[in-house]
């Protein structure tokens, strides 16, 4: 439960909840909505299911200036115990549709990379396969830049349609103009990315679903499963942030209910029950000791949201 009780919350909060009336729902726990399964709930939470509902967000969000948290499948996110003093934003189910035309794809930001990676190969598509090990949505995807096994969302993204919370309405944006870079690009919090457009090549489906069925096999043989948002560090240039985290003598360390993975050490697993807040310390010690034995200052993947200022 959010340790923000409700006569804590901002002005701003409270007066986009009159605002919003039905479209928000009060004091939803949002830490269960991410794959950490830990950490507390958002002032205001919103599922819109239209670009019209999304529009109607914008006006409220302009006018009472609240703080936004926009948030696909979770797969990269942290929300601290005491919960988001703000609304937060997740797009609902009418915003998953898929579309596959020749060598041409649409699919709306909700979707599930993986379920994208699969409907492409078996139409006979390469290109995505890759992202079947992504459990994030297609706007987290965009958002992030996310990538794996050698290829990234910039290397087959065309456009995408994206909704501006602060009055711009909806756009079509081409991927040029989006700065992607390693897990990065240039949306802002109060972007919402709407759908997204990639060109892929002719394939052979029996292989690119063989290949799917590789990657599934090599994550879960070199990965862990259970309570956690994948790498947490971003990769320095020309070397690997578990091999750093581990060299450091920091695999397995543990802050009461969080620790970092004995399977992987760029991966930190957070128990059944736990605290978002302990997985923070983790992450915080982790840095000071890569930095203090090896020199190197870890940038953070993973986004943390409601904590105090820190890494």
């Amino acid at each position: 439960m959010s340790a923000v009780l409700h006569h804590e919350r901002s002005a701003a909060v409270e007066l986009a909840a009159e605002l919003l009336g039905p479209l928000a729902t009060r004091e939803r726990p949002i830490g269960e909505l991410t794959t950490y399964r830990v950490g507390g709930a958002a002032a205001l939470f919103s599922e819109p299911d239209s670009v019209t509902a999304l529009e109607r967000l914008a006006e409220v969000v302009g006018a009472t200036h609240v703080a936004v948290l926009v948030i696909g499948k979770g797969s990269n996110l942290l929300v601290a115990d005491a919960g988001f003093d703000g609304l937060c934003l997740r797009l609902g189910d009418s915003f998953a549709e898929i579309e596959i035309a020749g060598d041409r794809v649409r699919a709306g930001a909700a979707a599930a990379y993986p379920v994208l990676a699969r409907r492409t190969a078996a139409a006979g598509l390469t290109g995505l396969e890759w992202a079947v090990g992504v459990p994030g949505s297609v706007g987290g995807a965009v958002r992030m830049n996310a990538g794996g096994h050698g290829a990234e969302t910039a290397d087959r993204l065309t456009a995408c349609r994206i909704v501006g919370l602060r009055g711009e309405g909806e756009r079509v944006v081409d991927a040029s103009a989006l700065e992607l870079s390693y897990r990065h690009s240039s949306l802002g919090p109060y972007d919402v990315v709407t759908e997204a457009s990639f060109h892929l090549e002719p394939g052979d489906a029996v292989a690119s679903t063989a290949r799917i069925s590789e990657i599934v096999r090599w994550r879960r043989e070199h990965q862990p499963g259970g309570q956690n948002a994948g790498s947490v560090f971003t990769n320095p240039p020309d070397d690997a942030a578990g091999r750093l985290v581990e060299a450091a003598g920091m695999k397995g360390f543990r802050v009461g209910s969080a620790a970092v993975s004995d399977k992987h050490a760029n991966f930190i697993q957070a128990d059944e029950g736990g605290s978002a807040d302990d997985v923070r310390r983790v992450v915080e010690q982790v840095r000071a000791r890569v930095a203090e034995r090896l020199g190197v200052e870890l940038r953070t993947e993973l986004r943390m949201i409601g904590f105090e200022e820190g890494p």
